[in-house]
Formats: structure tokens, sequence, C-alpha cells
């Protein structure tokens, strides 16, 4: 049951222990994020008086505030969020980029629950969605793309890495300068990939061990189910139908379902099957530990033409660095820092923001100096760390 916060008691610089709600569904501040002055005068203009969560107002001098003894009528709902850790909040240290972040994945976990059912689907919500997440990633592209590599989150599995491998195709096509209703296709493409696996039946995606010959064709089948639901239930054009059909085929001709290979695989799939690989590796699975950036990036540029484009994934490496944006790197000095930027031209040569300086000074809040080692020549990147390590 959430409780209700006046407003007058939500200090600037307070934090709650849970994420708070200015209403039923529109979320004000992410748990453990400082509340901002201007953040209070928002809703106060508006005529808000009071918020809701079912955590904790810490005020800034870290001591608990009591809550209003009245709860809002209908608060105790269910938010449709999948459940964050600490290493979101903290990743998303732009409130806003966090609540439009879950937002997205929340209306695509609800689009997906429909199509699941078999029930209709207005395009025009995911067409809004689409547009939506190109508009964010033109905006606010490194600080979602850093968020992403280095946030920890859980639940809603498919939605989530359907949100993050939209987000990395439209980076990887706004490299790529493809047009604008372009971008949008590939974003609906990217975001309804994988939709065929929901008709998949559940004991086979649950499975543990070995699939059978008859349930690994089943599987494999999802792609032809995917394109069947955007082009006969949805009714999109064929470039977005294709992006679900062909992610699985290989440049070499040696994927599923039909070995299609090299051109004739359409360039919005082939954006995709580089963004969904990568989004693979470093997601955290139930069954597996994900990947750093960097490991990751190394995977993919070990491909040598097999089942990759070699031009899509060239512009993949200039979008996003050998070392991605979000990676945490040590560098020669021993310092340890964030990376914050890329070079397109010179990928092992981001721009950083120190986080533990060569003397062992720990910066809290982004208050590390940043660095261009494109600039500071003696300086250079030892190794990558896993961001849990550092937080551990």
């Amino acid at each position: 049951m959430k409780k209700k916060y006046s407003l007058d008691r939500v200090l600037p610089g307070s934090r709650f222990t849970a994420d708070a709600f200015s209403d039923g569904n529109n979320l004000f501040v992410p748990a453990g994020v400082k509340v901002r002055a201007k953040d209070l005068e928002g809703l106060k203009r508006w005529g808000i008086t009071a918020v809701f969560s079912e955590g904790q107002l810490e005020s800034p001098d870290e001591k608990p505030v009591g809550q209003d003894s009245s709860s809002g009528a209908g608060t105790g709902h269910d938010d449709g969020r999948a459940p964050a850790s600490k290493g979101l909040a903290a990743s998303f240290s732009d409130h806003a980029l966090y609540a439009s972040y879950t937002d997205m994945i929340d209306r695509l976990k609800a689009l997906m629950d429909k199509i699941a059912a078999s029930e209709r689907v207005e395009p025009k919500h995911i067409d809004s969605l689409s547009q939506d997440l190109v508009q964010l990633v033109r905006e606010k592209e490194a600080v979602v793309v850093s968020a992403i590599l280095s946030s920890e989150f859980s639940g809603y599995d498919m939605a989530r890495a359907g949100i993050n491998c939209a987000i990395l195709s439209v980076v990887v096509g706004q490299t790529m300068k493809l047009p604008p209703h372009r971008l949008v296709h590939l974003a609906s493409g990217a975001l309804l990939h994988d939709v065929g696996m929901l008709r998949v039946p559940q004991e086979i995606i649950k499975k543990k061990g070995a699939l059978s010959p008859e349930e690994a064709q089943k599987m494999r089948a999802h792609p032809l189910l995917t394109y069947r639901i955007v082009i006969k239930e949805l009714q999109y054009p064929d470039d977005v139908g294709l992006v679900g059909l062909q992610h699985h085929e290989r440049w070499d001709g040696e994927g599923y379902p039909r070995r299609t290979s090299g051109q004739g695989i359409d360039l919005l799939a082939r954006i995709v099957s580089v963004a969904d690989a990568f989004e693979a590796m470093v997601s955290q699975k139930p069954y597996r530990n994900s990947m750093i950036g960097y490991a990751a990036m190394k995977n993919l540029l070990s491909d040598n033409s097999r089942r990759f484009d070699p031009d899509v994934l060239k512009a993949f490496v200039r979008s996003m660095g050998i070392y991605p944006i979000g990676s945490i790197v040590v560098l020669n000095n021993a310092a340890i820092a964030r990376v914050v930027d890329t070079h397109a031209d010179a990928p092992l040569r981001p721009r950083l923001k120190i986080i533990v300086d060569e003397f062992g000074k720990h910066f809290k809040d982004d208050s590390g100096d940043t660095i261009d080692l494109l600039a500071e020549k003696s300086l250079f990147i030892a190794r990558a760390v896993d961001p849990r390590e550092l937080s551990a």
C-alpha cells in the first residue's frame, strides 16, 4: 500500500526508499534519487499537493520523515513496472530519463500481453512508442545507452529486451544516416522482432535441457510467426515485417528460417540482428551472467563476416566504441573511470569521467574530472571492469 506524503514535507535533496508517484501512474522520482527543487515547483504549478510511495521519505540529513496518516484513494495499485535494483536508479541519474525508459517498457509489455492473448492491437500505439523512442535517442543518446549498459534491471525480460534492442538499433540507424521515416520503421521492427515467441508453447520456452527436434523446429518457427503477426494482424509494411522474419538470418546464409544471405537480408533486419546480439550479451539473463560491454563488443568483432553485415558492424562500432558508453575502465595510472563519450575515428580513446583517481580518492555524483584520451596522450585504458565489481 502506497503512503501519501504532502509536498510541504518533501524537501529538495530528500529521497524516497521506493519509487514515488505524483498519481497512480506518473513517476515523480525513482527510489534513491534526490528530489530537486524544480521538480517540486513543477508539481505545485500543476496544483499537485501530495505524492505517493510504498517506501519511506528520507530528509537530506538521512532521517526518515513521517508520512500522512491518510492514503490516497486507489493508491494500492499494480503500477505494471518491473522491479528495479539500486543499480538501475544509480545509472539513471536523470530521473526524467528513468521515467521515460520504464514507461516505454510498460507500454511495450501491455502491447505484448495483448498480442500473446490474440487480442486486437492498434498500430497507432506501436507507432507512438516508436516515435517516442526515436526522439529519446535523438535527445539523450549517450545517456540512455550508458544507463542501459550500467544498470541492473530485472523482470519484464522480453519487453525490456525489445526496448533496449530498439534503442541500440536507432543509434546505429542514425550513424548510417537513415531518413526519419526509416528510423521509425527500424524502431517498430526492433520492438516487435521477437513477438512470434509469444505464440510458441510455454513448455518449450521454459523447458530445461535440450529441446527435441520437433521442439527445436517450433522454436525456430518464431520468425515466421512474428512476420505473420506484424504483416497480417498489425498490417505493417513489409520492411517492418522483414525485421522479425530475417533477424536470425546470417550474412553467410547459414541462418534461419530461409537461409537468406548477404544483401538479400533487409538492411533494417541486418541492423537489428547486431543490436539484438549485443543486447543479449550485456543483459542479465536467468540462465547466465551478463557480459561487460567491452567483452560483448570483442565477441561481435570476432564474427569475420559470418553472422553480421560487415558494414553494419562497422557502424555499430562507430556508434558505440570499443568501450561502449557506460563502460567502467581502469587506466594505466590505476585510476578508475566511466566512458561518457566515444570518438568514431578513435574507438580506443574515449572521453572519461573519473570515479576513483590515481591517489585513491573516490568521487560521487559525477564530481570527478572529465578527461579526453585523445588529448591525454600519456594515458590509456588498461582493462575494462564489470560495474558490479566496482559497486561491491
